[in-house]
C-alpha cells in the first residue's frame, strides 16, 4: 500500500504489523483441511496527513460476503441494542408512517425487524446471499447488492429518498470508503439522516483491541478522520455518540452538508479527547506494538503452563476477531482444544490458520473444562452470564483483552 485511500498521501506510517493471517471468516469444511490456504499481511498503517489509520486491500468484499458466516441474531445483546437504537431513532428523526428506512449491510435483519414491527417501510441492502435470505425469511424486504453511487442512486429511483440511512459496522468494511459515502448520500433525503457506527480507534489503541484489526476492516476511524470521509460525499458530522458496543464504537450522526448546521458539543469533545491522546500525531501510536506483544506472550505462557499442568482449555465463540487473535499468537489444537459457537453455520468447520475445531455450545457442558477462553471478549457482560455453569465444576473463564484476565463466576 502506497498511498492513502481517502487523501491519496503517500506518507503512511507503520502503526502495528500482525504478519499475514488468513482472511478472518473463511472457516475451513473439513474437506478443505488438506488443501492451500491463502493468507495476506495484515499491517495497520495510519496516514500522517489526514490520520485515516488502514491496512492494504488485499482482499475484495466480495470475496468475504457474497457467502458470509456471521449472522448478527445470534447474539441477544446486539439485537438488544438493535432495537434499541430503532426505538431512540424513530424519536430522534421523527419517523412518522410515512417515512422510509434503509439500512445499509443489514446482515439477517436483526435490525431492520424492529422497523418492520412499528409499521414503517424498509429497505436493507445486503450483499451476502445467504444472510439476506436469512433477513427475507424473517419478512423484511433485502436487496441482494454492494452499496455504490449507482446502487444509492438506483434504490432512490425506485423507492425514494430514504428518511434514515443506517449504516451500523460497515463503514471499516469497504475499500472504496468514497464511493460508498457518495452511496449514502444518493441513498438519503435533501432533509434526512445518516447514522454510522463503527468502532473507535481511540479504544482500540487504548485497549488494545488489535484482534479487531482484520482483512475485513479496510480502515479505523477516530472522529476526525470520519468527519473527512463523510465530507468526501458531501456529508457533514453534526452529533456523535459514545457507545460500548465493540469494546468502544462511535454512532455518528450525519446529514447532508446543505441543511446540516453546527455540529453538537459532543463532537467538540470527543475531538479533542484524540488530540490528547496524540491520536492526530505519530506519538499517540508508538507504543501500541509493545503492548500486543505483551497481549501475545501473556496468553501463550497461560496455555503453555496450563498444558503442562494436564488442564484442559477450550474456546467460546468464532468470532472473526477471534482468528486475528488466534494466528497472531500461533494457537493450535494442542493449546485450544476446540471452541464452541451458537452459529450452526459453523458447527463442525475449523477456524482459518490455526484449524481448531468449532463445535456446538453443549459440549462445555459436557466436557467440563478447566477454562474458557471467551473469544469475543467485547460481549462479556453477555458472556458471564451465559457461562455462569462453569462454576458447577469450578471452571473458570478466561478474557485475552485489553489484558490477561482469569474470572470465577458464579449463578
Amino acid at each position: 500500500m502506497t498511498r492513502c485511500r481517502l487523501c491519496g498521501s503517500a506518507a503512511l506510517a507503520s502503526v502495528v504489523d500482525l504478519g499475514a493471517t488468513p482472511p478472518c471468516e473463511s472457516f475451513l469444511a473439513a474437506d478443505q483441511l488438506d488443501q492451500p490456504e491463502p493468507a495476506y499481511p495484515l499491517h495497520l498503517r495510519v496516514c500522517t496527513d489526514c490520520w485515516l489509520a488502514q491496512i492494504p486491500p488485499l482482499i475484495t468484499p466480495e470475496e468475504t460476503f457474497k457467502e458470509y458466516a456471521y449472522f448478527s441474531s445470534y447474539s441477544t445483546s446486539w439485537v438488544e441494542h438493535a432495537r434499541t437504537f430503532v426505538a431512540d431513532a424513530v424519536q430522534r428523526v421523527g419517523l412518522g408512517p410515512d417515512a422510509f428506512v434503509v439500512e445499509v449491510a443489514s446482515n439477517d435483519g436483526y435490525l431492520l425487524k424492529h422497523v418492520v414491527d412499528r409499521g414503517i417501510r424498509c429497505l436493507g441492502i445486503e450483499p451476502s446471499v445467504n444472510v439476506g435470505a436469512a433477513a427475507r425469511d424473517a419478512g423484511v424486504p433485502t436487496l441482494t447488492e454492494f452499496l455504490s453511487p449507482d446502487t444509492g442512486t438506483a434504490v432512490r429511483a425506485e423507492h425514494g429518498p430514504a428518511d434514515l440511512v443506517v449504516a451500523n459496522n460497515v463503514y471499516a468494511h469497504i475499500p472504496d470508503v468514497v464511493g460508498f459515502t457518495q452511496g449514502l448520500r444518493a441513498l438519503v433525503a435533501d432533509d434526512g439522516w445518516v447514522s454510522i457506527e463503527v468502532q473507535h480507534l481511540l479504544t482500540l489503541i487504548e485497549e488494545n483491541q488489535y484482534d479487531t484489526i482484520y482483512h475485513e476492516h479496510f480502515q479505523y476511524y477516530t472522529v476526525a478522520s470520519a468527519t473527512r470521509a463523510l465530507a468526501s460525499g458531501g456529508l457533514t458530522l453534526v452529533d456523535v455518540e459514545l457507545l460500548p458496543t465493540h469494546g468502544g464504537s462511535i454512532r455518528l450522526w450525519a446529514r447532508p452538508a446543505e441543511v446540516a448546521g453546527e455540529p453538537t458539543q459532543q463532537v467538540a469533545d470527543v475531538l479533542a479527547r484524540e488530540k490528547a491522546a496524540g491520536l492526530q500525531e505519530l506519538s499517540g501510536y508508538t507504543e501500541f506494538s509493545d503492548r500486543v506483544a505483551k497481549v501475545r506472550r501473556d496468553l501463550l505462557k497461560f496455555l503453555i503452563e496450563a498444558a503442562e499442568r494436564g488442564e484442559t482449555v477450550v474456546g467460546y465463540g468464532a468470532p472473526g476477531k477471534g482468528n486475528t487473535l488466534l494466528n497472531h499468537c500461533g494457537i493450535r489444537p494442542d493449546l485450544l482444544a476446540y471452541t464452541v459457537d451458537r452459529n450452526p453455520y459453523k458447527h463442525g468447520r475449523f477456524t482459518p490458520g490455526t484449524r481448531i475445531p468449532i463445535l456446538p455450545p453443549e459440549r462445555i457442558a459436557a466436557d467440563r473444562p478447566d477454562y474458557v477462553l471467551v473469544l469475543p471478549w467485547n460481549l462479556r457482560a453477555e458472556l458471564v452470564e451465559q457461562l455462569s455453569f462453569v462454576h458447577e465444576w469450578g471452571g473458570r473463564l478466561v478474557f485475552p483483552i485489553p489484558e490477561l484476565s482469569i474470572v470465577e463466576v458464579k449463578r
